[in-house]
């Protein structure tokens, strides 16, 4: 049986748009089922999306479906057992190794790296992900590192975007305080 356990509720800072997330506890893992629209270069783009983790939080896939603007926008992710990743059932090379995946519209998707490694203090603790490139239909990857400060505080480091900044962080795992980019609440049972 599905049990929610927590839903997510975020404002986007750097574009107008928000983002709604459940994570559903499943019979063998864990689910994050949500929906977000935002503004991208003057389209309203709407998505549906939703990651699919085992129990020990190592994402095996993902589905995403929406708008963008006028234009349909549908696409699946599968991790395979060897570390191949597949978006729509092509290889992609350069997301090749990574155990999480990072769809870069949501900032959902930080709860799986968070809840998988549980970063400790005064160690910064890497995070490569399969980093969905926005609207291109590929997988890249994201160098990224968490190190926790506090009972809910992770230093966040993105080298390629230029992100270095403190998140605040769920109980559950959930990011509430994105400097710069989200801002938003958690309820949980």
């Amino acid at each position: 049986m599905n049990e929610i356990v927590a839903t997510a509720f975020w404002r986007r800072l750097d574009t107008e748009g928000h983002d709604g997330c459940r994570l559903i506890r499943m019979k063998d893992g864990w689910r994050l089922s949500g929906s977000t629209i935002f503004d991208h270069q003057g389209k309203a783009c709407m998505l549906d999306y939703a990651v699919d983790c085992d129990a020990a939080w190592r994402t095996l896939s993902a589905r995403v479906h929406g708008s963008v603007g006028l234009d349909e926008l549908a696409f699946d992710i599968e991790r395979t057992p060897d570390g191949d990743w597949l978006l729509d059932g092509k290889v992609q090379p350069a997301a090749r190794g990574c155990i999480d995946l990072d769809l870069g519209f949501t900032p959902a998707t930080n709860l799986i790296a968070i809840r998988r490694l549980d970063p400790g203090e005064k160690v910064e603790t890497p995070a490569p992900a399969a980093y969905y490139l926005e609207f291109s239909l590929q997988l890249g990857i994201v160098e990224q590192t968490y190190r926790r400060t506090g009972k809910d505080k992770l230093h966040y480091r993105s080298p390629a975007y230029g992100y270095d900044e403190t998140l605040t962080v769920s109980k559950v795992g959930f990011v509430t305080d994105y400097p710069t980019l989200w801002t938003g609440w958690v309820a949980t049972r």
